[in-house]
């Protein structure tokens, strides 16, 4: 089998190249594509020392050295911490990507046969990889920008009734800015067991309108955000937000106690 020593180059320096510009995406950092192009340059030169006479050990920690080398000129040096993040981020994209690579090979190389794998003679080749490469890194870069919103916006939420706390975890819609008598209004998917004075406050969305069953709430307390005194507490089966059990009210970003 003939290998093209510029073919390996340019897919290495290729694969290089999409990580350090997926690491630039999620961090946000403020790189230029320059320094984006050499760290990878930088990157692409590990394929050459598979021509050399290195022991496993050896060649591991020659890798790790070049890789610190690529986020070096890629990110710059600041402190440890800014650092470790992108080295952490560079190896955890490299993982994904190449775990993700690695599937796809077994997948459509080999099939069972007998409880055994064995090589069914279709394998990945470089163009196959230039053309799924982007495609992987950039379903992940929007999984990760939904979990960053998702993580920011969510907050442990202890609601005071009476002597009972609810400790839930809220989400803090910006939509949700349902008010009665000037007071905010949150909205939660658990049953109405309590015993306190039910208020039905009128609502109006795209779609409908409607009663919402309400409480008055003694106060609210939302980590991150604040105490809120004199707060409703909506009751409604149709609230649905997956790893959240209260919506909280857009206004509550200002107004606490």
């Amino acid at each position: 089998m003939t290998i093209y020593i510029d073919g390996l180059l340019f897919l290495n320096f290729y694969l290089d190249f999409l990580l350090l510009l997926t690491v630039v995406i999620i961090l946000r950092r403020n790189v230029k594509l320059f320094r984006v192009i050499l760290g990878a340059f930088i990157g692409s030169l590990t394929i050459l020392i598979l021509f050399f006479d290195v022991g496993s050990l050896e060649l591991f920690f020659i890798k790790v050295y070049l890789s610190f080398l690529m986020c070096i000129c890629c990110f710059g040096y600041r402190n440890l911490k800014y650092f470790l993040v992108n080295m952490g981020t560079f190896y955890m994209v490299s993982i994904l990507l190449g775990g993700f690579l690695y599937f796809l090979n077994i997948t459509f190389s080999y099939k069972i046969n007998g409880g055994f794998f064995i090589n069914g003679g279709l394998s990945i080749n470089g163009l196959f990889l230039i053309l799924i490469s982007p495609i992987i890194l950039y379903f992940y870069i929007k999984q990760v920008k939904m979990f960053k919103q998702k993580i920011a916006f969510s907050f442990k939420t202890n609601i005071y009734i009476g002597r009972k706390i609810l400790n839930l975890n809220g989400y803090l819609d910006s939509g949700n800015t349902l008010t009665y008598k000037n007071k905010p209004v949150i909205l939660t998917n658990i049953d109405n067991t309590f015993r306190n004075k039910k208020i039905y406050i009128p609502y109006t969305v795209i779609g409908g309108s409607g009663l919402l069953e309400c409480i008055k709430v003694r106060k609210v307390e939302v980590v991150g955000l604040g105490v809120y005194e004199n707060v409703y507490l909506g009751f409604s089966k149709d609230f649905k937000l997956a790893g959240a059990d209260a919506l909280l009210n857009g206004l509550m970003k200002g107004e606490k106690v």
